[in-house]
């Protein structure tokens, strides 16, 4: 075994995942996982680049892990940027300052690169040979993946929870008109996806990343957000729906007093979840099987 460090870094969060990996078989036995909100896409789909206070956080975050990473004794170390830092005009800034903290450089991975990370993370402990469309919903971006054990296709669009938001979002809660540009966002991206990636042939959709996951929480009615009981749960669409109208209907303080969500997602959470309502739609499909297994299980993967 290997004893790997695999760090994801978002438009919101930043993620460290230390794991001791089998290069040959791929067996992932994790040993600490975390997530910090970082925003480090704060004001990028405006400004095209990164806030210094968001750059802050995000450095401050890196801090903490590198402490985590030395007492665990990782061997190798790899940092993947994804939706947020290849936007920014000033990413070069982000990349000095990741090296000086952490010794490695950021790779500032592609959409598609990002696609195949996360659909190899995803679907290793699935079993069945049904084709299987991932979607990744991030802050800045959807990834949309299709494959079996390997990829088919896949697409990047910039739809993600904290772009639309940023982009559309002037009401609490949102306005009509709010929501119908949310709404005609995703549609159009997707209708960018379908051009290369068959997203209505696929017989199970996988969903992955925060705003899935706390979608299935809320889902399943947990009092305390518990990956055990998120992890390949099954949601059907009307129960996606029904979140969809809760989130649709409150104001930042109730949503704040859901006991699921993350602090760092009560503002960001309807766009979210409308992406995911808007891809069940589009694809027909009936369920989406939760998993907590995403990119950062990929990268880690990538290291061994």
């Amino acid at each position: 075994m290997t004893r790997v460090a695999g760090i994801d870094c978002g438009t919101n969060s930043i993620r460290l995942l230390v794991a001791d990996v089998h290069p040959d078989t791929g067996e992932l036995i994790e040993l600490d996982r975390r997530m910090t909100i970082v925003r480090l896409g704060q004001g990028v789909d405006r400004t095209g680049r990164l806030a210094p206070e968001a750059l802050e956080r995000t450095f401050a975050a890196c801090r903490d892990y590198a402490a985590v990473i030395e007492e665990f004794g990782a061997e190798k170390l790899r940092f993947v940027a994804t939706s947020a830092s290849r936007d920014a005009e000033n990413r070069d800034d982000f990349v000095r300052g990741v090296v000086e903290i952490l010794g490695v450089e950021p790779e500032v991975i592609t959409g598609d690169q990002e696609a195949e990370f996360s659909f190899t993370g995803a679907t290793g402990e699935l079993h069945g040979d049904d084709r299987r469309l991932v979607v990744d919903i991030g802050g800045g971006s959807t990834e949309f993946v299709v494959g079996n054990r390997h990829v088919e296709a896949a697409r990047s669009v910039d739809i993600g929870c904290v772009r639309l938001t940023e982009r559309h979002v002037r009401h609490d809660p949102p306005s009509a008109e709010e929501i119908a540009a949310i709404r005609a966002d995703v549609r159009a991206a997707m209708d960018l996806a379908a051009e290369t990636v068959p997203i209505t042939e696929a017989g199970t959709l996988v969903g992955l990343a925060g705003s899935v996951t706390t979608v299935a929480a809320i889902a399943l009615g947990l009092q305390e957000y518990d990956s055990t009981k998120i992890h390949h749960a099954r949601i059907s669409r009307a129960q996606v729906d029904a979140v969809v109208d809760r989130l649709l209907a409150s104001t930042h303080d109730e949503r704040a007093a859901i006991p699921v969500i993350h602090p760092g997602r009560v503002d960001v959470i309807i766009a979210g979840a409308l992406v995911l309502a808007e891809i069940m739609e589009r694809t027909g499909a009936a369920e989406v099987v939760v998993s907590e297994h995403d990119i950062l299980d990929g990268i880690a993967l990538s290291v061994a």
